[in-house]
């Protein structure tokens, strides 16, 4: 019994909370039980997706994109891979946020350092982060051939990107050797997972971002010009000497030409002279009394003509005074 504040005894009604009829609770169960074994039973795939089914975790089959059905109740469970999406794997940095509206992508490089700190086969550290696309060809190998194959699969990364750095220098690195990191470290990872079974394919690597590390990056810009400054210098050396001993070799030749056309112009003469000497020879060796004079007269020939004043004495003259005008003017025949 019940009172109220002055004391008084309450009387309390009996309600009595009629029941439902047994029918209607086994109908509302077995609707129940009937969802749950429809939604268990159903699932669906989506299109860039392949369903690898597993009866108490062995694998079965696997799904195309769409509408299956399988065991309910946890018998069959559905895992689903995404077979036609490319996959990525960043190391020494994350993405924080995409693109858009809020602004430019944003990386965050917080406690990363031990992925991208490498050291070169010069001995000098770099600070290398880069970037694995890929796919998955083979849903089976991905799920059931590699335990844990996304920590497997970036330690391979790693050490491929380790072992490419180290076998080349820090400039090369840096600079014009870019390139060929990325395409060999994609070879070298390809190749390990195929030797794995890890059912990953390589798409590409990318070199996103390669600097020395923060605390010498002043001495190594320092570096740098002085080595750009150096190749200024051999450069302009190059052009200067590329300038200068073309044209000094081609005055080198051309004096040498004309020195050999000399020396073959004067054997040449030296040649005809001896010929003619000889022929001169046999000629007056036939007739030396006519070749004689024949030579006397034709070098009177040569030199008569530049003779100004000719004076021709009789072999019977005793003096030739009568016959000089002593008085002429200089220049006078």
């Amino acid at each position: 019994m019940n009172r109220d504040p002055f004391g008084d005894e309450i009387q309390m009604p009996d309600i009595r909370i009629p029941r439902p009829p047994m029918g209607l609770v086994r109908i509302l169960a077995l609707l129940i039980v009937l969802l749950a074994f429809v939604l268990s039973a159903v699932f669906t795939v989506s299109p860039e997706e392949i369903g690898v089914v597993m009866r108490f975790g062995k694998f079965t089959r696997t799904t195309e994109p769409g509408l299956h059905a399988r065991l309910p109740f946890g018998i069959e469970t559905v895992r689903k891979v995404p077979v036609q999406r490319q996959l990525k794997q960043e190391f020494g940095f994350r993405t924080v946020s995409s693109a858009g509206r809020a602004g430019p992508t944003q990386y965050s490089k917080q406690g990363l350092s031990g992925e991208s700190l490498m050291l070169t086969g010069d001995l000098n550290a770099a600070d290398v982060e880069w970037v694995v696309q890929y796919r998955i060809v083979d849903a089976y190998k991905y799920l059931f051939r590699v335990r844990d194959v996304t920590s497997t699969f970036r330690a391979m990364a790693e050490a491929v990107m380790r072992q490419v750095v180290g076998d080349r220098t820090v400039n090369e690195v840096l600079t014009v050797g870019r390139q060929e990191v990325a395409d060999l470290a994609g070879r070298h990872l390809q190749e390990l997972c195929d030797q794995y079974e890890t059912g990953i394919q390589i798409d590409q690597v990318v070199l996103q971002d390669v600097n020395p590390p923060e605390p010498v990056k002043p001495s190594f810009n320092e570096v740098n010009t002085a080595q750009q400054e150096k190749e200024r210098l051999i450069n302009e050396a190059q052009s200067e000497y590329n300038r200068v001993i073309p044209r000094a070799r081609g005055e080198a030749q051309q004096v040498i030409s004309e020195a050999e056309g000399y020396a073959l112009e004067r054997v040449n003469v030296a040649r005809g002279d001896s010929a003619r000497f000889v022929a001169l020879y046999e000629a007056y060796r036939q007739a030396p009394d006519v070749t004689r004079k024949r030579i006397y007269l034709e070098t009177l020939g040569e030199i008569l003509p530049r003779v100004p004043n000719k004076v021709l004495v009789d072999d019977d003259l005793r003096s030739v005074l009568p016959l000089l005008d002593l008085k002429a003017k200089k220049g006078d025949n």
